[in-house]
């Protein structure tokens, strides 16, 4: 059985040993389940799916919610775990088995918690959004989402990472005439008339945004470009597929909004693939505040998308904080500093109650 009161350390390595590719967490959810109905006192556990949820009622003044998921990217030759010169390696290292090690040990012993605790350790985060088991939960268990605060264990090199950015994907698309390639002033080039399109994105100057102390700098890139049936054809079709990162004081709508503006006269259509919201950094409420000042003042913007947005869109502030280097994610020496774990532990314990 897991042992929640252990090193931290030592939990990350038996966290990470437990092999839970997405859509394959059920093992680990038992096992965090047991360790969980065993090793605290005074939860409400329940179990969903392979999700594990857990909570006091203290009647406290206010809720702090730690969340986490259970599954990581398939494994690279990288299991078992391995210490070696202060860093425990191992896929899932970083993102994110030493952040929910930090959450379940603390939700183990810290003593007398100044906050109602909420843990979530959740399933399927690094697939696609509809499997993500914190939609499943807030549509069957949505009383478990309330908090005044959520903190996300994801990897954040020990720095808490307020908000998140929003993400848009479009693929912008140009038609032509095709001809032989011997004969172009026949036909009608669709990829030459994304030059225009790459002309704009090339002299582009994204917008950086303060919100709360946090600077969110925002990108406008292309990502893929797609066209051509032959070497000796001209094309009578290209694509080319944008991707927005934005700041969190615009919605996703007001995102393809100003999209549609950027390539306002050119002679393209524009179809929206994919969009996401960012979240707000919420830093000014209390709770997020007196955790902002358990970690000295130091803060700063989040660069990509995480679920911090889903607490956002449920009125919670949400940070992103865990001990893992979010450089190191999803790498084939994905490793996270055992300093770092000690460190993240030490700047949650007196928030939460010492």
């Amino acid at each position: 059985m897991l042992d929640l009161h252990a090193d931290p350390i030592e939990l990350t390595a038996a966290l990470v040993d437990i092999r839970s590719e997405s859509r394959d967490e059920a093992r680990i959810a038992d096992e965090v389940e047991a360790a969980l109905r065993a090793q605290t006192s005074g939860f409400e556990i329940v179990r969903n799916g392979n999700a594990v949820l857990a909570r006091t009622h203290l009647n406290r003044s206010s809720r702090v919610m730690l969340a986490g998921h259970l599954d990581t990217v398939p494994v690279a030759d990288n299991l078992p775990s391995r210490l070696a010169d202060g860093e425990l390696h191992g896929c899932g290292t970083a993102d994110m088995k030493s952040g929910d090690a930090v959450f379940l040990h603390l939700a183990a012993t810290v003593a007398e918690p100044v906050h109602d605790l909420t843990v979530v350790m959740y399933d399927c985060e690094e697939i696609e959004s509809a499997a993500n088991g914190l939609g499943r939960i807030e549509r069957e268990l949505p009383d478990w989402l309330s908090a005044d605060v959520a903190i996300l264990g994801e990897p954040t090199g020990g720095y808490i990472e307020a908000g998140c950015q929003g993400t848009l994907r479009v693929v912008i698309s140009a038609t032509g005439t095709r001809a032989h390639s011997a004969r172009s002033w026949l036909g009608d080039n669709a990829i030459h008339k994304l030059g225009a399109v790459l002309d704009r994105l090339a002299a582009y100057r994204a917008r950086a945004v303060d919100i709360d102390g946090c600077e969110y700098r925002e990108g406008l890139s292309a990502v893929r470009v797609d066209g051509g049936v032959a070497g000796n054809v001209i094309p009578d079709a290209a694509s080319v597929t944008v991707n927005y990162r934005f700041a969190p004081d615009r919605s996703p709508d007001a995102a393809l909004q100003h999209v549609h503006e950027v390539f306002d006269g050119l002679d393209v259509r524009i179809e929206q693939t994919d969009s996401a919201a960012g979240a707000l950094p919420g830093l000014s409420q209390p709770a997020a505040k007196a955790l902002v000042e358990a970690a000295g003042g130091q803060f700063r913007a989040k660069y990509g998308w995480t679920d911090v947005s889903r607490f956002a869109a449920l009125g919670i502030p949400a940070v992103n904080f865990g001990p893992g280097d979010p450089n190191l994610a999803h790498t084939r020496g994905e490793r996270v500093s055992v300093a770092a774990i000690t460190a993240a532990v030490a700047m949650l314990r007196p928030y939460l109650g010492g």
